[in-house]
């Protein structure tokens, strides 16, 4: 009977994670999503409908004859989650109900990387003014994603000091978990970044991704069958601090040559800068390179080809099926796409290179506070734990 229970389980998250990713699907939906045959499906179901897990969306899915099937999703009152984005200008903080329905959503400009104290406490205010909009209380907060710029250390809680000084010693997770009084799960951007794109954006239904995030840093998520792969310690996709120039500039980790130094936004901007004044921003840069200037895309195509030079041996390792570029970088569009593509062409092995398909993120800036709300909705023991307490129901574990 344990066995069965089990099973039973099993395929109650399966149904649950597959509803939780697809947002609305009819019983067929799910019968081919997850395997299970449209029987079972049916009663796991029937059983998740009982306990105010899942519940009737409005609309129909559209159907070839007769009557549509209904469609289903999870009961958005059955709790909601949080997302925080702490970016090396500003904080971004997004709340999401369980189907993964964006809420309301708000950005505080702030010097995350040296504020460690200020940024946490900008948080919460930045978490009670989105609940507030959503018309939502702390209570209604199943769990609070949180995203940092720099490696994390899941495990111990903390960050890299080098990466971010004004962080060094803070288990930045629990210190935002005793403020909000919520549990707390956090991660590096990103892993977060590719969770966003791989849940909502360009990766959508992709198994093997390479996310790569390109701004002041240069970071990879890394998805491997399904899952965000982060290593032994959390230090898996620091492609900013691979070493491409051995005599290269001092980065900021203490190591000299590394990508970030000769890939990211600093690192153009000052080649730039010599040709268009010490003012020249990222906003200006993208302009000179949506205006057609052959400086600026050539610099950013050099980028580009540093950047997917790396990525090439990526390749060769983990075989991905495609990598997305985001990042505030990113939109400079086909100067640094073209270069990442020519640049894995050129050194992946033949066959690694066919396989992966080079793509823009389709989110934005946004994608790692997305990726930070699916980090909370995709933990199935904490959306089936809502739907228990939405329903206050002492039934036996879902």
């Amino acid at each position: 009977m344990g066995s069965l229970e089990g099973l039973r389980e099993l395929n109650r998250q399966r149904v649950i994670d597959a509803l939780r990713r697809c947002g609305t699907a009819s019983r067929a939906d799910l019968a081919r999503v997850t395997g299970l045959s449209r029987t079972t499906v049916a009663t796991l179901v029937a059983d998740l409908q009982a306990r105010g897990l899942v519940v009737d969306a409005d609309g129909r899915a559209e159907a070839g004859r007769g009557r549509p099937p209904a469609l289903l999703r999870l009961d958005a009152a059955a709790g909601a989650a949080v997302g925080i984005d702490f970016d090396h200008p500003h904080v971004r903080v997004a709340a999401a109900d369980l189907s993964s329905s964006v809420l309301a959503e708000r950005t505080a400009e702030l010097d995350v990387d040296h504020a460690a104290a200020a940024s946490l406490d900008a948080a919460v205010e930045l978490v009670d003014a989105v609940l507030a909009d959503a018309g939502l209380q702390r209570r209604d907060v199943v769990g609070v994603g949180m995203g940092l710029p720099g490696p994390v250390d899941r495990r111990a809680g903390t960050v890299v000091a080098s990466i971010l000084p004004g962080w060094s010693g803070i288990r930045a997770g629990a210190e935002l978990a005793q403020r909000l009084g919520l549990p707390v799960e956090l991660d590096n951007d990103a892993n977060l970044g590719a969770l966003g794109e791989r849940n909502y954006g360009a990766a959508r239904g992709l198994d093997d991704v390479v996310y790569v995030r390109m701004g002041s840093g240069i970071g990879a998520g890394l998805v491997l069958d399904g899952r965000v792969y982060r290593g032994a310690d959390g230090m898996a996709g620091e492609l900013g601090h691979v070493q491409v120039r051995p005599e290269g500039a001092v980065c900021r980790c203490g190591n000299r040559g590394c990508l970030e130094s000769v890939a990211g936004t600093g690192a153009v901007l000052t080649i730039l800068r010599e040709a268009h004044g010490p003012q020249l921003t990222l906003r200006g840069l993208l302009d000179l390179v949506a205006g057609g200037d052959l400086g600026a895309r050539r610099v950013v195509n050099d980028a580009g080809l540093a950047v997917g030079r790396v990525l090439a041996d990526l390749c060769n390792a983990l075989n991905p099926a495609a990598i997305v570029v985001g990042g505030d970088l990113s939109a400079a569009g086909e100067p640094l796409l073209g270069g990442i593509r020519e640049a894995i062409d050129r050194f992946a092995q033949p066959g690694a290179a066919r396989a992966v398909e080079v793509r823009p993120g389709v989110l934005g800036e946004r994608a790692e506070v997305l990726g930070a709300l699916a980090l909370v909705v995709s933990d199935t023991d904490r959306v089936r734990s809502a739907g228990l307490v939405a329903i206050k129901q002492e039934a036996a574990i879902v």
